[in-house]
């Protein structure tokens, strides 16, 4: 008896990424949530101007750029290469399956992660003295 592989194939909303890759924006949007889906049917032309513009950057080896971090991610970009403004500097970011329906800038944190160092000089009294010595 042949052990068949238990791998689970990847699957959004009862549907493989071939048939959604298939599909236009605008069917794509029927899958989505209701706030993903209207932002989604808002800027489909923008989104459908992206993908097309990514995929010719893409095949001449170019890096992808946007600053839209408010585009939702369609089932054409996944397996792209994005990097996402995030005010200061462009995050290189993976497209994967499971990032279908959110936006760009949830993948680009526009805040970092505080790091608290030692005192400085002259932040208490006793860094003066220490910095005399």
């Amino acid at each position: 008896m042949a052990i068949e592989s238990t791998k689970k194939q990847f699957s959004f909303r009862g549907k493989t990424i071939e048939e959604l890759k298939a599909l236009d924006v605008r069917e794509f949007a029927k899958y989505l949530k209701s706030r993903q889906r209207r932002a989604a049917l808002r800027q489909f032309q923008d989104i459908e101007t992206f993908v097309s513009r990514a995929k010719k950057k893409a095949e001449k080896n170019k890096a992808i750029k946007t600053h839209s971090r408010d585009m939702i991610v369609v089932p054409q970009l996944t397996g792209m290469k994005i990097q996402i403004y995030n005010g200061h500097e462009f995050i290189p970011v993976e497209i994967a399956k499971e990032m279908l329906g959110h936006r760009l800038g949830e993948f680009a944190p526009t805040r970092s992660k505080v790091k608290h160092g030692g005192a400085g000089i002259g932040s208490t009294k006793g860094s003066k003295a220490k910095a005399k010595k």
